[in-house]
């Protein structure tokens, strides 16, 4: 699978969480164009305030893998990765992370904390900005959108 299809496998797995009433996030890793870990939010279904999509992806990939170094994995994530999912991406030493849609409000890759500026002895992953910003924007705005009703 190339960036874009592998970027609609994340979607479908934002589309699962909006479906489930938890906030529309949804991450998978992959290993050579092949999903090997998927995850979407689960905060609500778990009572788990660590169950964002990319930790779930992270584990999910973890278990498949048989290890917690995922160093040739890249992440894919619908929305920008926050302090904790950052942190966690470090701890794997994901080799590259792609996500859709900038979070203002608690992104810590480079909207708002910038996370990945400060290099470790872990190292920081490859970042690029993904496709289908719109689509994951769309999938956001029409949960807050029914929640505020």
């Amino acid at each position: 699978m190339n960036d874009v299809e592998l970027m609609e496998e994340a979607l479908k797995e934002a589309r699962k969480a909006l479906e489930a009433g938890e906030v529309p996030v949804g991450a998978v890793v992959a290993l050579d164009g092949k999903v090997v870990g998927r995850g979407h939010n689960e905060r609500e279904a778990k009572l788990s305030i660590a169950s964002h999509a990319e930790i779930e992806a992270l584990l999910s990939a973890e278990k498949e893998l048989g290890r917690v170094r995922l160093s040739e994995c890249t992440l894919y994530v619908t929305l920008e990765p926050c302090l904790m999912c950052a942190g966690a991406i470090i701890q794997s030493r994901i080799h590259r992370l792609v996500y859709a849609l900038d979070d203002p409000k608690a992104g810590a890759i480079r909207s708002r904390f910038h996370v990945f500026d400060e290099v470790t002895d872990e190292g920081v992953p490859l970042l690029e900005i993904g496709s289908k910003k719109e689509e994951s924007k769309a999938l956001l705005q029409a949960f807050f959108a029914k929640r505020r009703e």
